[in-house]
Formats: C-alpha cells, structure tokens, sequence
C-alpha cells in the first residue's frame, strides 16, 4: 500500500484536559490537573485546548479554569492553549488568564444548538460579534462547528449547509475552524463526501477536525481525511470526552493511537506514542479510565517497536 499522496506532517491539539475532564463527575483536584497536563505536554504536545470558561453550575469539574490555565502556561512558553469561551463573560475570563485561542462553539444543526445553547444558529452566529470584537489583537479566534457531519436529533447533516456556514464564519474574519463529527457516527464515505464538498470553502484558512469515536470510525475518518489533505485534528488522551447533548456519543479519537497510527504512514506529528501510552494509562491514577484507546490496552513489555514507512 503506497501513501505518498499523505501530508508529511500533522498537527495534533489535545483536547482531554477540556473534552475529557468536563463530564467527569467527580472534581479532579486543581494541582492534579495541572500534574497531569504537565505529564501530556511532555509528550510533545504543542497545541492544547486546556479548559473552559463556563459557568460553574454548568460544568463544575472546570471551575479552576482562571487557576490551571495561568499555572501551566507558565511553565510551557512554546504551547499554544486554547480555551473554550460560551459568551462574553467567558471570553473576558480566558483573555486575563492568558488563552492565546479563544473557541466559540455553535451547531450546524439548529435542533442540536438549541438542546446545547438554547439559540438558534443564526442567533450563534450573531453572537460571536461581540467576543471577535473583544478578542482582536490579543487572541486568536476559532470557531468550532458541531454536528458538522451528523447530529443526533437531524442525522446527516447536508454538506452544502455546512459549506454555506463556513461562509458565514469566515465572513466574521476569524483565524481557525474546527469541523466537529460531535456524535462519532458518520461512516467513512460520507465522511470524505462532506469534506470534499467544504474544502474549496476552508481555502486559506486553518482547519481542524475534531472526530469521535462511538462507532469505531474515528481512525478511519482520519486516515479518510489525509487522503483529503487535512492534516489538523483534535484529539484526547485516552480516547476521553463526549458531548453532554449528544445522546450516546462516546469519546474522542484516541491521540495515541492517531499517532500510533500516523506515524506508521510517515505523517510526523512531533508526539512521542510510547510517552503517551504511558500517559494514557496513567489515567487509572487520577481516577479515570480509557475509552476505546488501542495502544493503551494492547501495548506490553517488552517495549513495541513504532513502524517507519519505508
């Protein structure tokens, strides 16, 4: 099997420490986050959505966000962290506590961002003014997309509505889009369909592609998307997260096993896998656990080897 036609590298931003830690139930102690994030960045990690400022009623396990998010920044000057901002008040706490990204999130499908944010989309999109104004010169503004691909009310969500709010976003000039299968359900051909239809809208302008894994579609989605020169994603240390209105959805695409994954292509992605297995499983020790990460369960003694495309 030939892949000369992949990107030669990728870039990989870890998202547990915001996706993965936001369902867990039981708070993870500030300096245990900060522990264990620390621990991911020292695979290699170079981009992280890390937290979010949100209410705490609506999500306590992030309720340390203005503390985390400083602690570690200080000590890791080359990452770039990213934090998620649901409205103004959120985008004023990220930009004092540092964030380099700000992430506005909104659905593509109006059922899902009414079950999530209680807006329409056009009322979304209308939002964002504010916190872009805000934000100017002093972070960088992503907009993540949900149900990009399929949404759990709609089912498959039609490519050309996406292309047409890509549009809309980039209208509000901002500086990333993240395209979001948030269910984890979209099979590989649909998947490839959507993108080939969005790409010529996502011309110039950094995309990622935040992929979960509820069906076990998730390294075959990135494997689709090389083929499609996408060379972003998303992904959580120990296949963590899911979305709390997403009935059904499990975690994300596992990052070491991506890489894993990649790396067997030659697609570079700067992450050491054997550092991250070994975080991957470190999670039984903040209480947590995998989800449908391969490499953390299969990987033995003695040390495996990591292919190299020859």
């Amino acid at each position: 099997m030939e892949f000369n036609n992949l990107p030669k590298n990728a870039i990989i931003r870890e998202v547990c420490p915001r996706d993965g830690f936001q369902s867990v139930k039981e708070f993870i102690p500030t300096e245990k986050k900060i522990e264990f994030i620390n621990a991911m960045l020292a695979t290699g990690v170079k981009e992280m959505e890390i937290t979010s400022f949100v209410s705490p009623k609506a999500i306590p396990q992030l309720a340390d966000a203005k503390d985390v998010l400083p602690a570690v920044k200080a000590a890791n000057p080359g990452v770039e962290f990213t934090a998620l901002v649901p409205n103004l008040k959120g985008a004023e706490g990220a930009l004092a506590a540092g964030a380099d990204v700000l992430n506005i999130v909104f659905s593509c499908s109006e059922s899902h961002n009414m079950a999530n944010i209680r807006r329409t989309v056009e009322q979304s999109l209308a939002g964002m003014d504010d916190i872009i104004a805000l934000a100017r010169g002093k972070a960088k503004i992503c907009v993540s997309m949900a149900t990009s691909f399929m949404c759990p009310f709609e089912g498959r969500m039609d490519p050309e509505r996406v292309k047409m709010l890509i549009g809309k976003v980039r209208e509000k000039g901002v500086d990333i889009i993240t395209l979001a299968e948030t269910i984890g359900t979209c099979t590989p051909k649909d998947f490839t369909e959507t993108l080939r239809v969005v790409k010529p809208a996502l011309e110039g302008i950094p995309a990622y592609l935040h992929i979960h894994n509820t069906y076990g579609f998730a390294a075959m989605n990135v494997k689709c998307a090389l083929d499609e020169g996408f060379n972003k994603f998303d992904s959580a240390i120990g296949g963590l997260g899911g979305c709390p209105f997403a009935p059904g959805a499990a975690g994300n695409a596992a990052t070491e096993d991506l890489v894993y994954l990649m790396q067997s292509m030659g697609v570079e992605t700067g992450l050491d896998p054997l550092k991250l297995v070994a975080v991957a499983r470190s999670l039984k020790d903040y209480g947590l656990k995998t989800m449908g990460s391969l490499c953390a369960s299969a990987f033995g003694k003695p040390k495996p080897e990591i292919p190299q495309q020859k």
